[in-house]
C-alpha cells in the first residue's frame, strides 16, 4: 500500500506508456507527477519532493539514465526505475551498476512496476540520510 506522501515522478514523452502508468499509480494510491522531458523534471521544484522517479530511456532530449546520473552527480540521487525499450542488457547492466533501483523492459506489467516501486520506496523510507534539496539548474541537460 502506498504511503500518503509517496510522490512518484514520471518522465516520459510517450502517451502510450505514460498515460496507463499514471492511471496505475493513481489507482495504487500514489501521487504522480508527469514531466514530458528531462529538463522539465530537473528544473521543477516538484522534483524535491519526489519519493521515486520513473524515467523512460528513450526521451527526446536525454535518457532516463542521464537524468539519474545528473541527480547522482549533484549529490541528490532519487530511487529510480528506468523503462527500457525491450530487452536492453547493456543499458540494464550499466543502470543497475551505477545504482538505479530497477530497470524494466517494455512492455511491462502493472505488477512488475508496482514491485519495483515498492522496493524503491522501501529503500527511500529506510535510508538514514534524508534526500537533500535538489539543486535546480536553469541550464538544459542538452543544448
Amino acid at each position: 500500500m502506498a504511503h500518503k506522501l509517496d510522490i512518484i515522478s514520471v518522465v516520459c514523452d510517450d502517451p502510450a506508456v505514460c498515460e496507463p502508468t499514471l492511471d496505475m499509480l493513481i489507482s495504487g494510491g500514489y501521487v504522480p507527477n508527469l514531466f514530458r522531458s528531462a529538463d522539465e523534471f530537473l528544473r521543477s521544484k516538484r522534483c524535491i519532493s519526489t519519493s521515486c522517479l520513473i524515467a523512460d530511456m528513450q526521451l527526446s532530449n536525454a535518457s532516463g539514465l542521464e537524468i539519474y546520473e545528473t541527480l547522482v552527480a549533484s549529490g541528490n540521487a532519487i530511487p529510480t526505475i528506468l523503462l527500457l525499450a525491450g530487452p536492453d542488457d547493456d543499458n540494464r547492466a550499466r543502470a543497475l551498476e551505477i545504482g538505479v533501483s530497477c530497470a524494466l523492459s517494455k512492455p511491462f506489467s502493472n505488477g512488475e512496476l508496482l514491485a519495483c516501486i515498492t522496493a524503491a520506496l522501501r529503500l527511500n523510507h529506510t535510508s538514514k540520510a534524508p534526500l537533500s534539496k535538489i539543486m535546480l539548474s536553469s541550464a538544459p541537460l542538452h543544448a
